[in-house]
């Protein structure tokens, strides 16, 4: 059995036609999956089962969403859990992921987007914990946190001290979205989390000296109203291996 056909989905989403959009292409592809319609339902059924991931929309009636994801913290703190938002959504997304989910995915959205980041989201929890001061080697970007030095293709990049401080941040979280208030906190600190002009310009001089090409980043890319995030190694390569057809969900 390969590692896609063990993972376990729990998909959580009150609009049927929604989750009869993703059960084909999941079921096709070997993943176990189980429903529910609502966060209360899908609470119980991870007390009762084992998922490895779960798909939870963002607006449902009961206890919705958001709740719903700080229960699931509260129970499950490494389960990996994937957003399903809508497109003007940007607070919500941003709520989210400082509460703890994994990453999230714009409703409408295709079928290979979706996979493409259940198995990014799987593999980083079933990978073994990186010690903190152990090198970060992503494509031709090497970061060693204990040396305070990065190297592109061998060759050292000279960073100021904030510059490898939100290098770092990124790094360590690599395919995650990170949202702008956590790095501003992270790297200056509590009271300038809302300085998000300070840290565009602090992003554009990284990407000047990271990027081949600086506007059209490869490794430093923008969630747009939301953070930043560091391609991982899956980003990087052109397409998701094996990914199914290209049905859309519907946009809720």
């Amino acid at each position: 059995m390969n590692n896609q056909a063990a993972i376990r989905i729990l998909m959580v989403d009150d609009e049927p036609a929604i989750r009869r959009a993703l059960r084909a292409p999941l079921l096709e592809l070997g993943f176990h999956v189980a429903e529910a319609s609502r966060g209360e339902e899908a609470l119980q059924m991870l007390r009762a089962a084992v998922s490895d991931v779960v798909l939870l929309d963002i607006n449902m009636p009961g206890i919705g969403g958001i709740e719903t994801l700080r229960r699931i913290r509260a129970i499950a703190p490494r389960l990996p859990v994937l957003m399903l938002t809508v497109r003007d959504g940007e607070e919500g997304k941003v709520e989210a992921l400082e509460l703890g989910a994994d990453d999230y995915v714009t409703k409408p959205f295709s079928t290979r987007e979706l996979i493409a980041r259940i198995r990014t989201a799987v593999r980083r929890t079933r990978a073994p914990l990186r010690p903190e001061d152990a090198p970060i080697e992503i494509g031709e970007i090497r970061l060693d946190p204990a040396k305070r030095m990065v190297t592109k293709r061998g060759v050292q990049v000279h960073l100021t001290r904030k510059e490898f401080d939100i290098l770092y941040c990124l790094m360590a979280r690599a395919g995650r979205v990170v949202t702008y208030a956590r790095l501003l906190t992270a790297v200056w600190g509590a009271d300038c989390r809302e300085e998000v002009e300070y840290l565009r310009t602090f992003m554009r001089q990284l990407r000047k000296k990271i990027e081949d090409d600086p506007s059209n980043p490869v490794y430093l890319l923008t969630d747009v109203y939301v953070g930043y995030r560091f391609a991982d190694a899956q980003m990087l390569q052109e397409e998701p291996e094996g990914a199914a057809g290209e049905a859309e969900a519907p946009q809720q």
